[in-house]
Parts: structure tokens; sequence; C-alpha cells
């Protein structure tokens, strides 16, 4: 069954078709190993698949696992109870149908946001939440796209409110589950999911294109959904939470949005954006910095502006793109104007998917302050090869982490990064493809030790994980 569904999988993935007009070799220069070396302390074990963390300092590591929980981690390990479950929500997930370590897929509980006043009893927002994750068909979507007759969404994506239980504060009560709206997703891939509160206290919510490859086919305009502003597909969204002005009087669309008034759908923010899975804020500048999953040749970095259009399906990356070949070129003829490049990017002859992650801001390691520490999926889809690297967003240059004192490989599929209430950083990652088995893990992006020492960090935490495993 997986070897039949491989070729149309990468396809749908992005792999490059043959065409004449394709680059051989789109950016030459390789991304090198830099200076700036890193350790990973493990902090968690025996997760399936964790793609996000989010800090509310209160010593408690908020951990969502795409497989339908959000986790806590607080004194050195995972509760066993979760804060919240939605795994009878999702959709049964698994393409290849083994559901096993090697089985993938890109649908789940992929975000989660605190609101703002989260801890505040006199803000409107007291003890709220907000997940996005996937759905089986079922209720009528808020926005919809046209199919041919006999053809089926494959799913839907819920932005959804909850609230925590008043009596217990590691608990979301289920009975306060409020739909903001919900999205008809023509294929399983491409659904984005990144929610994040900005510094002007509204929700940016990350939507992916629809799936399959090329942003055509059934679900997609015939501009692509990621140039067209009536659907928000292939957009981010900015929302009032607090609100009540949208279509369906559950949320509200600020006044600046840059279609509020018309001319195209009052949630988007930014447009002609693919897979742009993970973004943050600079919690310094304020910065919104988007990385996008490119199709089979760029991965691109974004810092997203109000009303921008990042070019999908027209450009990938730098260059110009042909939806009907999937190929690039450098020759940029024929676009229109306004389209805005990305700050960094990088070939496929660095990796798969970039997973974006965060600005350092921490402490522990002085010469990542200022840089964007991200990484990328995997060289190989079927192999655990990720990578770690980080960015000065001034320049445009990428270079790779190197890790630890042996430089060593990663060894791992890279799922997400989270940042704590210090700044400092976290790997999301693990060894199994997707959201089957109990093979991820979370790391801490901590200082190399000295040589001929071994750090203490590492070492608490290593005999953490083996007192947990000899408990279970």
């Amino acid at each position: 069954m997986r070897q039949a569904v491989v070729p149309a999988l990468l396809l749908a993935l992005g792999a490059p078709q043959l065409a004449s007009a394709q680059l051989a070799d789109p950016i030459p220069a390789p991304i090198v190993k830099g200076a700036i070396a890193i350790e990973l302390a493990p902090v968690a074990t025996g997760l399936t698949a964790p793609v996000q963390l989010a800090d509310l300092g209160d010593g408690r590591l908020f951990v969502v696992d795409q497989a339908g929980k959000v986790l806590i981690h607080r004194n050195g390990q995972v509760e066993p109870t979760p804060f919240l479950d939605v795994t009878s929500r999702l959709p049964e997930l698994g393409i290849f149908g083994t559901q096993d370590e090697g089985d993938f897929d890109e649908r789940g509980l992929l975000g989660l946001a605190f609101h703002p006043g989260y801890g505040d009893s006199q803000s409107p927002g007291f003890g709220k939440f907000y997940t996005y994750n996937s759905e089986p068909v079922g209720p009528a979507a808020d926005f919809t796209l046209a199919l041919p007759d006999g053809v089926s969404f494959d799913h839907q994506n819920v932005v959804t409110e909850w609230q925590v239980d008043p009596a217990n504060a590691d608990a979301a009560n289920p009975a306060s589950r409020r739909e903001l709206f919900r999205m008809d997703h023509p294929q399983f891939n491409h659904n984005a999911g990144g929610l994040e509160f900005g510094p002007d206290g509204y929700l940016y919510i990350s939507v992916g294109d629809g799936g399959n490859g090329n942003d055509v086919g059934d679900g997609h305009t015939e501009i692509g959904n990621g140039q067209d502003l009536l659907n928000p597909h292939g957009s981010l969204l900015r929302i009032d939470v607090d609100g009540d002005n949208s279509a369906n009087g559950q949320y509200g669309i600020p006044g600046d949005n840059p279609y509020a008034a018309g001319g195209g759908l009052g949630e988007i923010y930014a447009s002609g954006l693919r897979n742009p899975f993970r973004f943050s804020h600079d919690t310094a500048t304020g910065a919104l910095i988007v990385p996008d999953v490119g199709q089979g040749n760029i991965e691109e970095i974004n810092i997203v502006e109000l009303g921008g259009n990042y070019g999908w399906r027209l450009k990938e990356g730098t260059f110009k793109f042909d939806h009907t070949t999937g190929a690039i070129t450098d020759d940029l003829s024929g676009l229109p104007p306004g389209l805005i490049d990305p700050i960094a990017q990088y070939d496929h002859d660095e990796g798969l998917s970039i997973i974006g992650g965060f600005m350092y801001r921490g402490s522990a390691i002085p010469e990542l302050q200022g840089r964007y520490v991200f990484g990328d999926f995997s060289r190989g889809f079927f192999a655990p090869e990720g990578r770690l690297f980080s960015a000065d967003l001034a320049t445009g240059e990428i270079e790779e982490l190197v890790l630890g004192l042996d430089d060593r490989d990663l060894g791992l599929f890279v799922k997400g990064f989270g940042q704590d209430a210090e700044g400092e950083l976290y790997l999301l990652a693990g060894t199994n493809l997707g959201p089957f088995g109990a093979l991820g893990t979370i790391h801490k992006i901590v200082p190399v030790p000295e040589p001929g020492t071994l750090s203490l960090v590492l070492i608490a935490s290593a005999a953490a994980l083996v007192v947990r495993r000899r408990r279970r």
C-alpha cells in the first residue's frame, strides 16, 4: 500500500516534475556549518509527534502533540493527564494506512495559542485559549471552495476557543468549546496550522493553500488559492477573538485589515503563501517572521507585512513558478508588480520542508542573540535526517548549527520549535515519520559544554528521563 502511494504523495508534497525550463541548481552555494555550536538537553521522550510548545511563565510547558493532545510538562516530566484531548475529533490519521512509525500525515492537532489576558481576571480573555485542528467533514463550513460533482473535501480545519476548568488549572473545560470558524480543505496536505497572538492583541492564523501540488486541482481556483483573495487558503489571517463583526458573529475583523472594507476576505492579513506551517513574532521588535514550505525547489523565510503578497503560486522563493509543470526559472518577465520576495531562502539540495522557529532572545548562548533559529524536516522523506540552522535576517545568510563537541548529525525528523518565557528555545522532533508511535522527543537548546567536561544540564536531564522510564 505504502509503495503504491509514494509517487502520488511525493508529487503532492512538491517533488519537481521534469520540464525543459527547470533550473538545474537554483541556489548553487551550499549552506555551510557556521561557528555557532549548540547542545541538545533532553526534556521529554515518549511523545508521538510534538509540533508546538508554549510557556505561560508559571513553571508549565504546554506541548501540542499532533495526534490530538495538549500535554503539560512540569518539574521535569510530562503529566499523565492531558490538559486537552481532542483525539476523538480528528479524522483518521495515516495516509499509508499502516498507522505505524513509518506512516505519515499533515492533519491533526496543529496549533495552540493562549489569550494575552489568560491570567488576568479582569480581561475578557481570562482563562481562554485557542486551537487549530483537523476534523472530518461535518457541519457546513464558514469558508468553502467549489468542487466538481462527485468530489468531496478531504476534511475541515477548525479554529476553536476553549476555557480552562475554573476548578482545575491543569485541565480544559470540554463544555466551554466555542467554534470560531471552520474551513473546508480539499486535500490532506498543506494545512498550515500556526496560531499566535501578535503584539497588537489579535490572533494570527496561518492557512495552507489547500493541498495537492502546484496549487491546482479540485478545490483550487483558476488563479490558485494563494492568489485568490476571496478564500482564506494560502494566507495569513488576523482576527479579533473578543469581537463579533465577522460574518458568523463568532469573532471580530480588525478595521485595519487590508480587506476589511472590501476587495477581498476581511480576515486576510497577507497572501501568496503555500504552507506556512509555523510562524512567530520577534519578542524584541515585533517583526512577523513567516517561513513558507516550498514546492519542489525552494524553502523560504519572509518578513510579513500588512497586505503583503508573497508570491505563491506565481513565484517559489525569488524564482518564477510554472504551475503547469512545477518548474522554476530566473526569468521573471510577465509577473505582476508588488510581489514580495523572501529575505532568506535555500534549495532542496539542503532539505525538504522548512520548519519555522524563533528569533533567539535568550541569554544562554550569546552567539545566537538576534539570529533566527529554525530547521528543516529532513534531507530525505523516509529517513530522519533533519537539520538545524540559524539565519541573519538582515543579510539573508543561513548557516547550519554545529551540534555538540563532535559535530554530529541530528538523526531526527524536525517537527517544531518552542520558546520559553526566558527566550530560550526547544527542539521538537522524533525518529518516527508522522503522528504514530512514541518516539517523539523534546530537547532544550543549550550551550556546548567545555571540552573534557560533561554538562550538568545534560546529566540531570538524562537522569530524569531514566527515572521516568523506570516508573513506566
